[in-house]
């Protein structure tokens, strides 16, 4: 089994002010974003285990390539205060235990996953090959919900209101 590549369907994005980033990158490539999601974000990492971390994000509306803005905590794998710009691109996935196994195999290492990978991994994993390109796979049973998101879009951006 290998990553298809070819069901890549987003660019992750980390910075530091979400809604600056929604307001200044929006307009430049004319997309709309989907209602901002904030939430603790279960997540597993090398360096801390499973933890939950604070998490602001949200994606164009426009695709078949979709840009993913995020926002996190200080520290955090999604930190864009120190280095912004571009983070991972997240591809579609049947299994996401089979390819981060797979990958991890192949010399890859596992940067941070929705759950630790003895207990599978779980709904997304970020992968990193020695060259250091960052994958996100994403279990494909989210894509639905994630449609229905981009369709509902339309965050406001701009008058300082809530998306």
């Amino acid at each position: 089994m290998t990553i298809d590549y070819q069901r890549i369907y987003h660019t992750g994005v980390r910075v530091p002010s979400l809604r600056a980033a929604m307001d200044e990158v929006g307009p430049r490539l004319n997309v709309t974003w989907a209602e901002v999601r904030e939430r603790e974000q279960q997540v597993w990492t090398p360096e801390r285990g499973l933890h939950e971390v604070q998490l602001g994000y949200t994606y164009s509306c426009e695709g078949p390539q979709h840009v993913e803005l995020l926002e996190g905590a200080e520290g955090s794998v999604w930190d864009g205060r120190e280095s912004p710009g571009l983070h991972h691109v997240g591809i579609w996935s049947s299994d996401v235990s089979a390819d981060a196994e797979q990958a991890l195999r192949n010399g890859w290492t596992c940067a941070a996953s929705h759950q630790s990978p003895d207990d599978g991994f779980g709904v997304f994993a970020y992968l990193v090959p020695p060259s250091g390109l960052i994958i996100e796979v994403v279990h494909e049973m989210a894509q639905p919900m994630f449609e229905q998101w981009w369709a509902d879009g339309l965050a406001t951006v701009g008058d300082g209101a809530p998306g």
